[in-house]
């Protein structure tokens, strides 16, 4: 039930933001706004102000602002397009500045929700710091990820090639910044490990996966009614063994019960002083990996001792935080579509509604923060993908506009339309690929 509301509240959020930059644009310019929907296809519900038609339609999966003498809305609406007497207020009546002033509205609402959002929470939230640079490796790190083996357990992380880290947020920033190629991660006891790392960002994740921040395994947290609550799990319980093995690290408690989903764990914790042998049976879960893979995993619902702490910024802190953040997850996703089409990133990596549903849910479940950080990613997603250069998105209309301005003239309609069947079938042909990717996920294929 969470991950539907978490789902429905993200994408109406984002698409009325998209749309409401267009109507506000629109209305700027003078450009006469008959219909204003989110969703499209026949109408559900809705209201009457001035010119315009406010409605909620029946596939919510986008939302369009319906200008008049825009000739390709009326499929949208799930009907025909009515006789248009053409009028100084029609869309294509205006100058080419007015109208890319509209088209590009929709994404810079986005950019601008984002911004907002981000700087929002570093201002009133405060930004989530991890204090720590000690450093745990979990599991075997194998081909690329093979150096990271030689780390210490524990050992404590002053630079990552040359930059140094005071918190597991700068040692984060600065492997994601890092060039591909050699990069050195140096210890406080002089030692050092090279790594050489990937250009593609998938690839990259999934080679420092196993680089995380020691975490000691005490148990901050029980849910109410949770396996652990039933299991008899305290907090202040400090984990010794899972199964028979030594447990030094939060990370390697929680590998054991993702690996046990529905089995009983045999569990040794200390507890004021003296060992106690519990066995919780782990719930079971489905969620999405960082393969974007759907996996069933074990939860018993505990979390850890406060590691966070929260700096809180000034506004203008705060303001640069936003900025900064956009701009680095915009660069991110371009390079992201960089990889698609080059081939370096699998097409499996593409996730659609049942994805971005799972991952909402999961955000969700994190708090308030994560949730609204996912939404502002989500937000700078919707951007960066609606300025490619397809017909039918903003980036294949402000195609058409700057055509315009070279030419001197318009394309046709004919014209206009022809290529916009072409992108509607690209996009078309992105969300089956997309949701059949959801499906194999959740079919585990």
């Amino acid at each position: 039930m969470l991950t539907l509301v978490a789902f429905l509240v993200v994408i109406g959020v984002l698409i009325f933001v998209h749309e409401l930059g267009h109507l506000v644009a629109a209305k700027a310019v003078d450009i006469e706004v008959p219909r204003f929907s989110i969703g499209f296809g026949p109408r559900i519900a809705g209201f009457t102000r001035g010119e315009t038609e406010y409605v909620i339609s029946a596939l919510p999966l986008g939302g369009y602002v319906r200008m008049a003498g825009m000739e390709d809305t009326s499929a949208l609406e799930g009907g025909a397009d009515e006789e248009h007497v053409p009028s100084p207020r029609d869309f294509d009546a205006k100058p080419l500045w007015a109208r890319a002033l509209v088209i590009s509205a929709g994404v810079a609402m986005n950019f601008l929700f984002a911004i907002v959002v981000l700087a929002g929470v570093a201002l009133f939230l405060g930004e989530p710091l991890n204090p720590t640079t000690r450093v745990a490796i979990v599991g075997e790190p194998t081909g690329a990820s093979a150096p990271l083996a030689s780390i210490p357990l524990g050992a404590d992380l002053q630079a990552v090639d040359g930059e140094t880290v005071e918190t597991w947020n700068d040692v984060a920033n600065a492997l994601e910044a890092a060039p591909a190629g050699p990069t050195t991660l140096t210890f406080a006891d002089g030692s050092a490990v090279e790594l050489t790392l990937p250009a593609g960002d998938s690839a990259r994740v999934a080679m420092l996966q196993p680089l995380q921040p020691f975490t000691e395994p005490v148990i901050g947290e029980v849910t109410a009614g949770s396996p652990a609550a039933q299991g008899g799990i305290e907090p202040g319980d400090r984990v010794v063994t899972a199964d028979g093995g030594v447990v030094e690290t939060w990370n390697e408690f929680v590998d054991i019960v993702r690996d046990r989903p529905g089995e009983p764990l045999e569990l040794v914790v200390e507890r004021d002083g003296r060992q106690v042998a519990l066995t919780p049976v782990a719930g079971t879960e489905r969620e999405l990996n960082v393969e974007m893979e759907r996996v069933e995993i074990g939860r018993l619902g505990v979390a850890p001792e406060q590691q966070l702490v929260f700096r809180r910024m000034g506004l203008l802190a705060a303001a640069d935080y936003g900025i900064t953040t956009t701009w680095n997850t915009s660069a991110m996703i371009v390079a992201l579509v960089g990889d698609l089409l080059t081939g370096q990133e699998s097409m499996r990596s593409l996730g659609g509604p049942l994805a971005i549903g799972q991952l909402s849910g999961q955000a969700a479940r994190y708090g308030l923060e994560m949730f609204l950080q996912w939404m502002a990613l989500l937000s700078v997603n919707l951007a960066v993908l609606n300025l490619l250069p397809i017909p039918v998105l903003d980036g294949g209309q402000l195609l058409f506009i700057g055509v315009e301005a070279v030419r001197g003239r318009p394309l046709s309609i004919e014209q206009r339309l022809r290529l916009s069947h072409v992108g509607l079938i690209i996009v078309v042909g992105i969300m089956v690929w997309a949701i059949t990717n959801d499906f194999l996920r959740f079919f585990g294929i």
